[in-house]
């Protein structure tokens, strides 16, 4: 079944004692323009979130938004700069020995001296970060599909009934061409009759004259080619693979054909249906430009 381009999706996790939360959001648009917004200490993971991205999307302006909270996960350890304190107690000592007492040497004492103690982050897993990170927006990707299903389903509900609007529209030009024909003879025999009243009229002229027109406003062709896009048009919403495009296309001949038949037939009735056919396909094409 198609699906709607407009969708949304959220999911949060808990991973490794971080919290991560995933939105995603789009809207129409004729290719894939993915915008990603992970904060700057994860950027490290944008491509493997388009990867993801583009396995579950293929065209509409997505926007996927990131927010990690990894207050609980921040794992510091205290480093000693060995070099650096024994340097001070070498120069504690000398001072004792230039003051003639015993140097106090303490670890509290040393601590007290800049840069003896520094406090640092370790090291993370980035490739098991990614995954943790892919692993929530795979969540909400789900979440975003099924909601753009939902859509597709109500869109094909409305695109079917355009297209049964279309196909009845199209048996009524079926039905009415054939009477154009009859009734150009018979108004073309009477205007003859007029002017020739004392002539007597050659029914093969006649014939030859309605021949000649029928062929001018068969629109046979056309309605056939109109009923073949129609039903291309009804398995394309029952696909499981992206129809937009190909759908988009199909609409643009389903409209040429039925120019092709208001500029055809001369009959008025006929005109009235290309008009309603030719605003069912108006409609379609309004809806289709949100398929996926």
């Amino acid at each position: 079944m198609i699906k709607s381009m407009t969708g949304y999706g959220r999911a949060r996790q808990t991973l490794e004692k971080r919290d991560i939360t995933v939105e995603v959001r789009s809207v129409n648009n004729r290719y894939l323009d993915c915008a990603v917004k992970l904060p700057r200490a994860y950027v490290f993971a944008e491509d493997a979130v388009r990867k993801h991205v583009q396995q579950a999307i293929s065209r509409g302006k997505v926007d996927v938004l990131f927010t990690i909270d990894s207050t609980g996960a921040d794992t510091a350890k205290v480093v000693v700069d060995h070099g650096l304190a024994e340097s001070y107690a070498t120069a504690l000592r000398e001072l004792a020995e230039i003051c003639g007492t015993e140097p106090k040497l303490t670890p509290e004492t040393l601590a007290r001296f800049p840069d003896v103690l520094s406090v640092t982050k370790a090291e993370e897993d980035l490739e098991t970060l990614g995954a943790d990170i892919c692993k929530v927006l795979d969540e909400a990707l789900a979440a975003y599909n099924t909601m753009r299903a939902v859509e597709g389903e109500k869109l094909a509900a409305d695109i079917g009934g355009r297209l049964t609007a279309i196909e009845a529209l199209t048996s009524r030009v079926e039905e009415r061409s054939p009477e154009t024909v009859s009734e150009y003879r018979q108004k073309l025999t009477a205007r003859m009759e007029e002017v020739l009243q004392s002539t007597s009229i050659d029914p093969q002229r006649i014939l030859t004259e309605a021949a000649i027109y029928a062929d001018k406003v068969a629109v046979d062709e056309e309605t056939v080619r109109l009923r073949s896009h129609v039903a291309q048009l009804r398995d394309m919403l029952k696909a499981d693979e992206p129809m937009g495009r190909k759908m988009d296309f199909l609409i643009q001949e389903v409209n040429r054909e039925s120019n092709t038949i208001g500029s055809k037939c001369c009959d008025v009735s006929i005109a009235q249906v290309v008009v309603d056919l030719k605003a069912e396909v108006e409609k379609i094409r309004e809806q289709v430009q949100n398929v996926e």
